[in-house]
């Protein structure tokens, strides 16, 4: 695959995931948070089945593989799914951009602590610049003196999702180097499936499904296919042919997308803390992905 396709996937699939955690409050008005997910992972399950099968070229899947593939969907399909589903029903899409903008900070941040990769000078103030949006955007009041996030929970929420797409990007690097894109969409969305089943369980019996109204159905439909199939596997792509800190800055285009979802379509209004945020959170971005280097053609 040629380098720029590769980009091009990973800026799409992270352009879609903006897009849906803006697109998901509209259907959160309809069906509760697990239920939802619950939803979404079984219609994918359903589209994606002739993916699980294992190609002729590709070999079986050791124990490494198998607990990869688990931790995969665990952070990046299941907590993620939760802690965005929560967090957005509980502030603004401007407000989950504006913290979203921090995962190429929380990637350099995870590769410090768990890699043991010691962090320059420009990364270590990427981070604190990532921080520093967070904690603005997320105590920021309004004009009444209510906290223009929404609330502090719901910007704690989407704090622990950037936390858990941080670790979808390590994670996949890693799987992409043994695994083909469709079957690790395929696997990881079972995964997710089995791990949400035993909470949409519990929300069913409660729900009036005879109050859903058709079109958001339809809306189901073009949620589970985006979040679950096609920005799984855009990504998956892009991955195998870019390196992992690479793959991080584009991570960028998934809080452009989701505060641009939100001024659009549901009406929302940028503050000076919020503008003042996300130009902190863009600056730690370019700080944390920068490379002394980068000015060299590898």
């Amino acid at each position: 695959m040629n380098v720029w396709l590769a980009y091009f996937s990973l800026a799409l699939a992270m352009t879609i995931v903006g897009a849906y955690v803006g697109f998901s409050k509209f259907l959160l008005a309809v069906f509760p948070v697990f239920l939802l997910a619950w939803l979404r992972f079984a219609i994918a399950a359903v589209a994606m089945a002739p993916w699980l099968r294992r190609p002729a070229d590709e070999a079986p899947l050791d124990r490494r593989t198998h607990r990869l593939l688990f931790l995969e969907s665990f952070f990046g399909n299941f907590l993620f799914s939760v802690c965005m589903l929560f967090g957005i029903a509980r502030s603004s899409a401007l407000a989950a951009g504006v913290i979203m903008a921090a995962i190429p900070a929380m990637v350099a941040l995870q590769s410090w602590l768990l890699l043991g990769e010691r962090p320059g000078w420009r990364v270590t103030l990427g981070i604190a610049c990532a921080i520093a949006g967070i904690a603005l955007v997320a105590l920021a009041r309004d004009a009444d003196g209510e906290l223009a996030s929404g609330s502090l929970l719901g910007s704690l929420l989407l704090l622990g999702a950037v936390t858990c797409e941080a670790l979808y990007v390590v994670i996949g690097k890693k799987l992409s180097a043994h695994v083909g894109p469709k079957r690790i969409s395929a696997l990881i969305n079972l995964w997710g499936l089995a791990l949400v089943t035993p909470f949409a369980l519990w929300q069913m019996p409660g729900f009036a499904w005879s109050f859903v109204p058709a079109q958001s159905y339809v809306l189901l439909a073009v949620y589970a296919l985006c979040a679950s199939v096609l920005t799984v596997w855009l990504w998956m792509t892009g991955m195998k042919h870019v390196p992992a800190s690479s793959a991080g800055v584009f991570t960028v285009f998934l809080p452009i997308s989701a505060a641009a979802f939100g001024v659009q379509f549901l009406g929302e209004e940028f503050t000076a803390a919020q503008v003042a945020a996300f130009a902190l959170a863009l600056v730690g971005v370019v700080l944390a992905t920068w490379r002394a280097g980068a000015s060299t053609v590898p």
